[in-house]
């Protein structure tokens, strides 16, 4: 039984940054009830290519965007627009013990929705709400997605080559890191909204804004910008306050080297022949290394071209200088670390057959995350929920049907 194995989810969100706050729920052992639009369903299902194959290598309806963040739920499918549809989400909502939403400010509340309506049916209700911008402030009905928030939250600013690269400018992140945090503080204020109802018996609203997220992650960023009101700029793969900590090219690729203190620069420059550098009065410290990065670093590059990847991981691994490879998905997930510790699973599914997942990574020792399910096949669960939940007789399925309720 997993630790949240007693609470009930009711997933009301789309896209990312709820469901992946559901699938943390989730895969601690909450029972998740994902509602998605008839026929439809979430927009990330039909976000590909790449989709799931099944055993033939053909495409299922499954993209692996949407596998890769509703593992452990179940999907009843709901149209909310129709007065029988809202009826059967609030039914759910009684029966659960958190609600997670990411529709626009006030939507909701049209159907009789929102916190305060539901909140009149159950007292200790846990509701927490996930938008771009906030419930509040003059861009609270604004919708949010994740590229403008990367953008407008500062994060751009400061990624991408260095200011003064020929051609340089800001770059996003690889991934959708601002929906991604968002889920994750979302996840961190659910559990602390459980941790209070257990104590009071009183449950709360939960208001999460991609933006303030994106602020908050910025961290020592923003810290130094509101410390010395001096506006961060691009380093590229480089830190602006440590040398060498970056990106340099082998004779076949490109290594790291994080260099973090002047015993591991003196190890760093004696592995590759060049041990006088660290007696220069120039970068004897980080300080000066920081002043002088215009001088050393051609230097430093010079020298670590003259060896392959696996040849300098291997001397610096040695001297203990911290390095590792850039590595390809491919290199990845045939990673010995990777597999030691199993980040790749595979599950059962209903139209792939046999599907791979990464799986969460939680490591709990007493109740450790388990994936009970994969992730559903649009309104799979629908029937088995109604039944389970509403007691609804297997007619009054049939007429929800029949008017495209479900």
């Amino acid at each position: 039984m997993g630790a949240l194995s007693h609470l009930r989810v009711l997933d009301l969100s789309r896209v990312l940054a709820g469901p992946w706050c559901a699938q943390n729920l989730a895969d601690l052992g909450a029972d998740v009830i994902k509602v998605e639009r008839p026929v439809a369903g979430d927009d990330t299902r039909h976000w590909g290519p790449p989709f799931v194959k099944d055993a033939q290598g053909k495409d299922t309806a499954e993209s692996a965007y949407f596998v890769c963040i509703n593992r452990n739920k179940r999907s009843i499918t709901v149209d909310i627009s129709k007065p029988e549809g809202q009826d059967i989400i609030r039914q759910l909502a009684q029966e659960s013990d958190i609600v997670i939403e990411n529709y626009k400010v006030g939507d909701l509340a049209k159907y009789g929705l929102d916190y305060e309506s539901l909140k009149k049916l159950k007292s200790d209700l846990i509701y927490c709400s996930i938008t771009g911008f906030g419930q509040n402030g003059p861009y609270a009905n604004r919708p949010g997605y994740d590229f403008i928030i990367q953008g407008m939250g500062g994060f751009m600013s400061v990624t991408g080559e260095a200011e003064d690269f020929p051609g340089a400018s800001p770059q996003k992140a690889g991934v959708a890191i601002a929906d991604i945090f968002t889920g994750m503080y979302a996840s961190t204020a659910i559990l602390a909204a459980v941790a209070h109802r257990d104590q009071t018996g009183q449950g709360q609203y939960i208001d999460m804004a991609l933006l303030d997220t994106q602020i908050a992650v910025m961290a020592n960023i923003s810290s130094a910008y509101l410390c010395s009101d001096q506006v961060p700029s691009r380093y590229g793969n480089a830190s602006p306050i440590i040398v060498p900590y970056q990106t340099f090219p082998s004779s076949d690729g490109w290594i790291i080297v994080a260099v973090g203190n002047d015993g591991q620069f003196k190890q760093f420059v004696t592995a590759g022949g060049e041990a006088h550098l660290a007696d220069n009065p120039l970068y004897v410290t980080n300080p000066l290394r920081v002043e002088n990065r215009k001088l050393l670093i051609p230097l430093l590059e010079e020298m670590t071209r003259h060896k392959t990847k696996l040849e300098w991981i291997a001397l610096l691994e040695a001297a203990k200088v911290p390095c590792g490879p850039i590595n390809n998905f491919e290199e990845v997930f045939n990673n010995e670390q990777v597999k030691a510790r199993g980040v790749q699973i595979e599950v059962s599914h209903p139209t792939a057959g046999s599907m791979k997942l990464v799986g969460s990574p939680m490591r709990l020792s007493e109740t450790p995350v388990e994936v009970r399910m994969a992730p559903p096949t649009l309104g799979q669960h629908t029937q088995e929920i109604l039944l389970e939940r509403l007691k609804l007789d297997p007619e009054a399925i049939v007429a929800l049907q029949a008017k495209g309720v479900i």
